[in-house]
């Protein structure tokens, strides 16, 4: 009788999808319309994403441009990207909204660095806490003393897996910082 991994495969692909999305609103100094998703503006009498409101898309390697399909939303964009504490500067013009990003300074570089290594240590901690159901389960399970260290090698090669893949993520993201 071999033991279920499936909930602990699920929950680790959970947190890799949760710490991609986490590290989308880490901005890098570079435009990208994907930072623009943690934002959720007040319009048609509920909050939606900006981009199902307009169009975004990069107009320079600083600049991001949208263009709203309702002029009448431009204003509701607007104040929700000045609230969001990206530290993005916007521009309002006949087309629609300009979004600038400034460059990082050395502090800042440093401060999401530093941001950025705290959501890898609380992905970790998602997956130890999985681990550690998993290994509950198994010493629960009728399975044999060999069965069970077969399979506690086997969670652990998974939990290699996955603090792997969070640590490939994690550096991919320190390198885009730091460029």
């Amino acid at each position: 009788m071999a033991f279920n991994f499936q909930p602990f495969k699920a929950a680790s692909d959970t947190t890799l999808t949760w710490l991609k999305s986490e590290y989308v609103g880490l901005r890098a100094g570079r435009a990208t319309p994907n930072i623009l998703d943690v934002i959720q503006v007040e319009a048609y009498g509920s909050r939606v994403a900006i981009n199902t409101l307009a169009t975004i898309n990069v107009e320079g390697p600083k600049t991001l441009r949208i263009a709203p399909w309702d002029k009448t939303v431009v204003k509701l964009i607007d104040s929700a990207i000045r609230e969001s504490n990206l530290g993005l500067s916007v521009a309002v013009d006949s087309d629609g909204l300009r979004v600038s990003f400034p460059e990082l300074t050395a502090d800042r570089r440093t401060s999401l660095i530093k941001i950025s290594k705290e959501k890898l240590e609380e992905a970790r901690i998602r997956i130890r806490t999985e681990r550690q159901k998993a290994l509950t389960g198994i010493d629960a399970s009728d399975m044999g003393d060999d069965e069970k260290t077969r399979s506690k090698a086997d969670l652990q090669k998974l939990v290699d897996e996955a603090n792997s893949s969070l640590e490939e993520i994690a550096a991919r993201k320190e390198k885009e910082i730091q460029e």
